[in-house]
C-alpha cells in the first residue's frame, strides 16, 4: 500500500501534520508514505520517522501553475507503475493542491470540502471548527475518529548530527544555548520586539549560557538589531544555517524563546523547553504540541485579530510583554 500526503506549504504547518503521518502508520503499519512538499520542507520531512519518502513541489507560494501541476500529477502516475499510491491525503484547502493527486490518477482523493474541490476529491470533508479547534487535529481526523490523545510530533535529531553543526559554524560544542527566534514569516503583528529580545539576552546570558539567535535570511536585520541593541549579548546565527543545521542546534537548547513561528514548531516537536510568544494569532489554533512548552499572551480585547500589521497602530499585544513574564519560565 502506497499513501501520498500532500503537505501544506508553510513550515509550522507541515510540523502539524506529522500527528496524521503517525495515526496512518499506526493504521497501516507496512503501508509506504510519501509527502508531495516544497524543497524548504524537505529536511522536516527526513527528519519524521513515519515519512519513507519525499517528491518535491516546485511551486512558490500561491503559484497557480496549472500544466505543471498536471505534468507532476502525470509523472508521479508513470513513476508509479509497480506500485501506485492508493490513497491520498490532501491536507491544504487549495483548489489547486488538489491537482496533482487528481492527474496522478491515485483512487482515494481525501480532504477537506475547501475551495469547492467536486470532483477533484473523492471523499470531501466538512470542517467543523468547534469539534476540531486546531489544526493538528484537523489534519488528523481526515483519516477517521481522533484518539484521545493526539500523537505529539516528534523530529529526530542525533548527537552526531548536533556536534558536526556546531563544528561546522565554529561554536562551542559543550555550551547549552537559550536560542532565541526573533522572526516570523507571516508577519510583524507575530514579532516580539528586539528591544525586549535585547533585554531578555542581557539578563539571562553567562559564559556557559551563550544566547543565539536562529531565523532566516529574511531576520538577519532583526537578529543584527538585537545584538546591537543587547550590547553583544546575543550571537546571531540568523541566515547562516539551513533548516537541517537549525533543527540540530535546537535540539540541543537548554530552552527556546520564540514567536509564533515555524521554529517554535520545530523546537516543540523536539522537545526543547519552549516560551512561545502569542500576539495576532491564537494558541487555540496552532498550539506548540509540547508538555514542556509555555505559552505567554495578553489576552487583550482585540487579539487575536489574525493580521500581518496591527490594524490598530500599536501592537499592544506584543508590547506589553515584558521580559519579566518570559523569564520566569526559563530554567536557571
Amino acid at each position: 500500500m502506497k499513501i501520498l500526503v500532500v503537505a501544506p506549504s508553510w513550515i509550522g504547518d507541515t510540523v502539524l501534520s506529522q500527528p496524521l503521518l503517525t495515526l496512518l502508520k499506526q493504521q497501516h503499519p507496512t503501508a509506504r508514505i510519501e509527502v508531495l512538499a516544497p524543497v524548504w520542507s524537505a529536511p522536516l520531512l527526513a527528519r519524521m520517522a513515519e515519512v519513507d519518502a519525499t517528491i518535491t513541489s516546485p511551486f512558490a507560494h500561491g503559484e497557480f501553475s496549472f500544466w505543471a501541476r498536471r505534468a507532476l500529477g502525470r509523472r508521479i502516475r508513470e513513476n508509479s507503475a509497480l506500485a501506485e499510491f492508493s490513497h491520498a491525503y490532501v491536507l491544504p484547502n487549495a483548489w489547486k493542491s488538489a491537482l496533482v493527486p487528481f492527474f496522478a490518477g491515485i483512487p482515494h482523493r481525501i480532504g477537506y470540502h475547501g475551495e469547492a474541490r467536486y470532483g477533484l476529491l473523492t471523499e470531501r470533508h466538512r470542517l467543523d471548527t468547534s469539534l476540531h479547534p486546531q489544526l493538528a487535529q484537523r489534519y488528523a481526523a481526515l483519516i477517521g475518529p481522533l484518539p484521545d490523545t493526539l500523537p505529539r510530533p516528534v523530529l529526530q535529531s542525533s548527537p552526531a548530527q548536533q556536534g558536526a553543526v556546531r563544528r561546522t559554524l565554529g561554536l562551542p560544542e559543550q555550551s547549552a544555548p537559550v536560542i532565541f527566534c526573533p522572526g516570523a514569516e507571516y508577519g510583524p503583528a507575530k514579532r516580539w520586539p528586539t528591544w525586549h529580545f535585547a533585554t531578555l539576552a542581557r539578563r539571562i546570558v553567562s559564559p556557559d549560557t551563550p544566547v543565539w539567535l536562529l531565523g532566516s535570511g529574511k531576520d538577519v536585520t532583526i537578529g543584527e538589531q538585537i545584538v546591537q541593541a543587547s550590547g553583544g549579548a546575543a550571537i546571531n546565527l540568523c541566515g547562516q544555517t539551513s533548516l537541517d543545521q537549525a533543527i540540530d542546534l535546537i535540539a540541543t537548547a537548554r530552552a527556546v524563546v520564540t514567536n509564533d513561528s515555524g521554529l517554535m514548531h520545530v523546537a516543540a516537536a523536539l522537545g526543547r523547553p519552549l516560551v512561545a510568544l502569542y500576539g495576532s494569532s491564537s494558541p487555540t489554533y496552532t498550539p506548540p504540541l509540547s508538555p514542556v512548552a509555555q505559552i505567554v499572551r495578553q489576552n487583550l480585547p482585540c487579539s487575536p485579530c489574525f493580521k500581518r500589521e496591527c490594524p490598530l497602530g500599536h501592537l499592544d499585544c506584543l508590547n506589553g510583554l515584558k521580559p519579566d513574564n518570559v523569564i520566569k519560565y526559563l530554567p536557571s
